[in-house]
C-alpha cells in the first residue's frame, strides 16, 4: 500500500467516528442543551470553537466550501448563545454520547484503537493547516471513546485542511468544489443537498465558470477534464495527508489499520 493509499484508507475508517460530532442525535440534543438550537448554530459553533471567539470572516476562508454569507449568519452571533468553552463541551458529550452507544461491548476494541490512533497523531505537523493546528492544541481526552473521537477529529480536519489547500491549487472555489462534489456522485448539481438552497442564477454562474472552463458540459455534467481534475484534487489531498503517519512503522500501520476497521463498520451501520 502507497502512503497515499494509506491516508485514503485510514480517512475512510476515521471518518464515521468523526461524523458523529455533527449528526447524531446525541449530537444534537448536547448542542441544543448548551444553548445552539438549529443545526448549523451547532456545526459552526462546535467546529470553530477551537479557534476561540472567532468572527466569520476567519471561520469562513477556514472552511473554505462554505459561502461567507452562510457563516455570517451564525457567526460572531452564536458567542452570545455559548462560549467557545461552552461549544467544546458540548462537541465532545454529544459526540461521546452517541459512540459509547454505537460502540456498547466493544470496549476491549476501543481502548487500543484509541491508544494507537492517539499515539499516531502526537506531535502531528499542522504547519499551515489552521483546524488542524486549533484541535491539536486541544486536550486529549483520557477517556477512551473521547480520546478515540479526539484523535479522529484532528485527523479529519489535518486532511480536510490539505483538501482546502488542494482545491486552492487547482483554482475550484468552495461552491466549485460541491459542484463537482455531486458531479462525482452521479448527481446534477441542483439536486446536491449543499448547492439546492443557492438562488438558481448564483448556482447558473458558478456552473457557466465551470464550463468555461471545460470541466462541465453543456448539460451541467463532467466532462473528460472535469473528471480530471476532481481525481487529481482528490490524489493531492491523500498525498498531504500521508506525512500524518511517517512515524509509524509498517507493522504499526497495520495494528492500526486492523484495530479501527471493525470500529468503524459498527459506526456506519448505525448511521446507516
Amino acid at each position: 500500500m502507497t502512503p497515499s493509499q494509506m491516508a485514503r484508507r485510514m480517512w475512510t475508517l476515521a471518518e464515521p467516528v468523526h461524523d458523529v460530532t455533527y449528526f447524531s442525535a446525541e449530537a444534537r440534543a448536547a448542542f441544543e442543551a448548551a444553548g445552539l438550537r438549529g443545526f448549523w448554530r451547532g456545526y459552526f459553533a462546535g467546529r470553530s470553537a477551537p479557534l476561540g471567539t472567532v468572527a466569520a470572516a476567519p471561520v469562513a476562508a477556514s472552511f473554505y466550501v462554505f459561502a461567507p454569507a452562510m457563516v455570517g449568519r451564525a457567526l460572531p452571533a452564536v458567542w452570545d448563545l455559548a462560549s467557545p468553552e461552552q461549544a467544546l463541551r458540548a462537541r465532545e458529550a454529544g459526540a461521546v454520547a452517541a459512540l459509547s452507544r454505537m460502540l456498547a461491548g466493544l470496549e476491549d476494541r476501543v481502548r487500543p484503537a484509541a491508544d494507537n490512533l492517539a499515539a499516531a497523531l502526537a506531535g502531528l505537523d499542522c504547519s499551515g493547516r489552521v483546524l488542524a493546528g486549533a484541535n491539536s492544541a486541544l486536550p486529549v481526552p483520557g477517556e477512551p471513546v473521547a480520546r478515540l473521537w479526539h484523535a479522529a477529529t484532528l485527523l479529519r480536519e489535518h486532511r480536510g485542511d490539505g483538501h482546502n489547500a488542494a482545491l486552492l491549487t487547482h483554482g475550484i472555489g468552495g461552491t466549485e468544489a460541491h459542484v463537482l462534489m455531486a458531479l462525482s456522485l452521479g448527481m446534477r448539481a441542483e439536486e446536491f443537498g449543499r448547492l439546492h438552497h443557492l438562488p438558481k442564477a448564483r448556482l447558473a454562474a458558478v456552473l457557466e465558470v465551470l464550463r468555461g472552463r471545460g470541466l462541465v458540459d453543456a448539460a451541467g455534467g463532467f466532462t473528460d477534464a472535469g473528471r480530471a481534475t476532481r481525481e487529481r484534487i482528490e490524489a493531492l489531498t491523500d498525498e498531504l495527508a500521508a506525512p500524518a503517519y511517517d512515524a509509524l512503522s509498517a507493522g504499526e500501520l497495520d495494528e492500526l489499520i486492523a484495530g479501527l476497521e471493525p470500529i468503524a463498520a459498527v459506526v456506519e451501520a448505525a448511521n446507516e
